[in-house]
């Protein structure tokens, strides 16, 4: 869509963008969201595409993801060997509800920071147990946990101005056990609910993330694998504002599903113990 309101676009900002930052300004980066609606309060891009960004760097402490890493250069990632969760990283990429010129196109970064409930990139992330850096426009910079990035359906904690410049996942996460279940009306339809489940080598502690059916994600922790109850309640615990309503499914659905998959995912991690 023709964005008619942008009299400039910015293609080389400095290396640090947020000082150029203004009110009317819009980050640019794969754009698959920002032109494919109308943006009326918008009058000018700062192209982040231009910055010497690298997509991802592995290293012992971990992965780190540049914002500007785009769909397919993670899809086309190899992880180490010892990275028993390194899978994910291509199953979310799958669950990203696109043609292959969005996959080309689309960041990392940019499905993060639309927070919208079904982002398989958050999804990703919060399951990986990720930190992302945030850059402000006076310079400073900040350090949050994916799970608090995420506030509410296309709500996050960036300010204005502020943006999103790398995401750490650290190396003990990544070798995790991993176990993903994620419901769509279609084939290739948008995540109704999208839950993975992750347990440390050697013990019996269960992490399970519960995304797309609501709001915001929703972290459970277990110091010991739960039984069947005890997991169903903390679903049930989980407030009723928080699931999520659109035409995928209704919060009742939702948590059906929930409930459904989570005993999936769980007996799936102990029957690997």
């Amino acid at each position: 869509m023709d964005l008619n309101t942008i009299t400039e676009v910015v293609r080389r900002p400095s290396g640090r963008p947020g000082p150029q930052w203004r009110e009317g300004d819009a980050w640019l980066a794969g754009g698959t969201w920002l032109f494919s609606t109308e943006q009326p309060h918008l009058r000018r891009l700062v192209d982040l595409t231009a910055l010497p960004w690298d997509p991802l760097v592995a290293s012992r402490e971990g992965l780190e993801i540049g914002a500007t890493c785009t769909i397919r250069e993670l899809y086309a990632f190899t992880p180490p060997g010892d990275w028993t969760a390194g899978p994910l990283l291509a199953r979310c990429c799958e669950a990203l509800l696109s043609s292959f010129k969005v996959w080309n196109a689309a960041t990392v970064g940019g499905n993060i920071c639309l927070s919208l409930p079904a982002g398989p990139m958050i999804t990703l992330t919060v399951a990986l147990e990720a930190r992302y850096e945030l850059w402000a426009p006076d310079g400073s910079a900040r350090v949050v946990d994916a799970l608090e990035f995420v506030t509410g359906d296309h709500l996050n904690v960036l300010a204005p101005g502020e943006i999103l410049r790398r995401v750490e996942i650290p190396a003990h996460a990544l070798r995790k056990r991993a176990a993903l279940r994620r419901f769509t009306l279609t084939r290739l339809g948008r995540s109704t609910v999208f839950l993975v489940g992750t347990r440390s080598p050697g013990t019996d502690d269960l992490l399970l993330t519960v995304t797309a059916g609501t709001t915001r994600p929703v972290r459970m922790a277990f110091d010991g694998i739960p039984d069947a109850r005890t997991l169903r309640q903390s679903i049930d615990a989980v407030p009723a504002d928080v699931w999520f309503a659109d035409p995928n499914g209704t919060p009742g659905h939702r948590r059906h599903l929930t409930r459904h998959f989570a005993e999936e995912i769980r007996r799936e991690l102990t029957a690997g113990a």
